[in-house]
């Protein structure tokens, strides 16, 4: 049965398993979005929105609480709740035939949101030389479904010496995202559960959703997601086992193997996100789980961290049925990853382009690594992560705590990335992700100070 809201546009179902806090959270932020809700408008009371949707004031506040950690709305001492979201947001919402909304012409003095490959590192040389290379051949006439051969052979053998996966069927993509719609629209049937880990990649989660399919957050902790969490009846599960994003942590051997064996006794199909996988500072890069298992893991690598999103090619590893899927899909409505990027990346592996800055890559981000943890652990401020990838987290003890660290951020030229939106539902860790890889190294040992004290 749904209940709706007159005054606001809310709906909450109680036949779903989404929790109805969360269900109020994404119904006032589509409108605030939308423009429905304009900034300035006053909200109702916790008690009176509880009283008039016929919920308990703990649904009502706990939706406040993580609309106010994520600043879409704020609480004036003595007056209400009000949205935050200036009218000039939610105008360019509701027109979609206007022109798009210009880039900013400023920039934070200090990016350190992660995500972001350390690009000033690429050899321009190399770069230029690789772009002259991959421009020689004849203009393709008829693309190629399944990436340019020669492509797929790199990346194979890549995937071999880089990390011991003797990949059989690999196709070319335009990265993990890209894939993932894929996935969603030619493997899994709409309705069908996917388990997601919480927090997780956030635009995976949209990918999975805008396909019909239902989404449900499994909780991770310092070794990975937890395989017993998983929900009975799921069809496939989403993870990024060598460096968790965000939080940071690498799924323990025993983890793996459970979750191997879930997969096998429940028929499902594990999406290995292979976020930061090439970036290991303490050991060699760890064994991928399509290497333990391939008969139920779909394998997802891109270029985009550890060389640019310029090239906007990636990869798939899968079972024959997965791929011949994707295949017929691409048949079906006449996507084809870019050759582009392709060409540039057989090149750059050709003369040996792409294991040199992969060593200097791993070089750089350990020394940046260093810097980072070095300074906040001696101001006494814990930091969660392995010895891996490009950011770190810093966690908090509230979401009050959290939103007030990225306001004062901001205003001091530092942009942080908070946890919050990194949840599908309500979060429950807090705490900021600090990425380190796309400033400079200067610019980085220069914010050191303002940045300990910030997070102190």
């Amino acid at each position: 049965m749904s209940y709706a809201d007159t005054a606001l546009p809310v709906s909450l179902d109680r036949e779903v398993s989404t929790p109805l806090a969360v269900q109020l959270a994404d119904a006032l932020r589509e409108a605030a979005a939308s423009g429905h809700l304009r900034g300035g408008d006053r909200l109702p009371s916790t008690r009176a929105l509880a009283e008039r949707l016929r919920v308990s004031r703990t649904v009502t506040s706990a939706a406040y609480e993580q609309l106010h950690a994520e600043g879409w709305i704020a609480g004036r001492h003595g007056s209400g709740t009000y949205v935050t979201t200036p009218p000039t947001r939610a105008a360019a919402s509701v027109s979609p035939a206007g022109p798009l909304a210009p880039e900013p012409e400023t920039a934070p003095v200090l990016d350190l949101t992660p995500g972001t490959p350390w690009a000033a590192g690429l050899d321009r040389a190399a770069w230029r030389r690789a772009w002259r290379a991959a421009a020689d051949p004849e203009p393709l006439v008829r693309a190629h479904r399944a990436g340019l051969p020669e492509y797929r052979a790199t990346v194979s053998e890549h995937l071999l010496r880089h990390r011991g996966l003797a990949a059989g069927s690999v196709l070319a993509t335009g990265g993990t995202t890209a894939a993932v719609v894929e996935l969603a629209a030619a493997v899994l049937r709409r309705g069908a559960v996917v388990a997601f880990e919480e927090p997780g990649y956030q635009r995976a989660v949209q990918a999975f959703r805008s396909a019909g399919l239902t989404v449900v957050g499994v909780p991770v902790d310092e070794e990975g997601l937890r395989p017993d969490a998983i929900p009975a009846g799921a069809r496939a599960v989403y993870c990024s086992p060598a460096h968790q994003y965000p939080m940071g942590s690498r799924m323990s051997a025993a983890r793996r193997v459970e979750l191997v064996e879930r997969a096998r006794a429940d028929g499902m199909l594990v999406i290995e996100d292979d976020y930061d996988g090439e970036l290991r500072f303490d050991v060699a890069p760890l064994p991928m789980l399509a290497a333990l298992a391939p008969d139920v893991v779909v394998h997802l690598g891109t270029t985009s961290k550890i060389l640019t999103p310029t090239l906007g090619a990636g990869w798939l590893v899968a079972p024959a049925s997965v791929t011949e899927a994707v295949l017929a899909y691409r048949d079906l409505t006449g996507t084809r990853p870019s050759p582009a990027g392709q060409r540039v990346l057989v090149e750059l592996a050709r003369h040996g382009d792409l294991g040199r800055h992969l060593r200097k890559l791993r070089r750089e981000l350990a020394e940046r690594r260093s810097l980072l943890s070095d300074a906040l652990t001696s101001a006494t401020i814990p930091i969660l992560g392995d010895d891996a990838g490009a950011h770190l987290v810093v966690p908090f003890a509230s979401a009050a705590q959290e939103t007030r660290c990225l306001t004062e951020a901001e205003r001091q030229g530092i942009r942080l990335d908070g946890l919050a939106r990194h949840f599908a539902g309500t979060p429950t860790v807090h705490g900021v992700a600090l990425g380190y890889a796309g400033c400079s190294r200067e610019a980085l040992v220069s914010a050191l100070p303002a940045l300990v004290g910030l997070l102190r």
